[in-house]
């Protein structure tokens, strides 16, 4: 199993709607996910209006692809690439640093993850 930025197992990130490179709810990669779908986010209005005018609309149904359009508060695994645009924008969206693949920290370092990382309630 692979392994999440904190160095246990990588958890799902979300199984509806249903996430990851594999589309097994793991933000899991390999060689052919060239994207990169490592980083778990939780997305926000701001950040799928950023996403979007880059070129991403992450928002806008596409049924032939099973994919009914991401709003605010679903869990998705974004591209890294795009989580760092974000984040150097400033509309970077919070993540789970359970369910974020290791290899995001040979790019991020650790602390700035831990500064965007969603504060779960309870």
């Amino acid at each position: 199993m692979a392994s999440n930025v904190l160095g246990g197992d990588l958890q799902p990130c979300s199984l509806d709607p249903l996430t990851g490179f594999y589309r097994n709810g793991l933000c899991d990669t390999c060689a052919d996910d060239r994207g990169s779908h490592t980083v778990c986010a939780v997305m926000t209005d701001e950040f799928l209006t950023f996403s979007a005018e880059a070129g991403n609309d992450l928002s806008t149904p596409i049924p032939e692809f099973q994919f009914s359009g991401l709003k605010e508060g679903d869990r998705w695994c974004l591209c890294l690439g795009r989580w760092i645009e974000a984040l150097n924008k400033g509309v970077a969206p919070r993540i789970v640093l359970e369910s974020s693949h290791i290899s995001v920290t040979e790019f991020v370092d650790i602390e700035v993850l831990k500064r965007h990382a969603l504060q779960e309630e309870g």
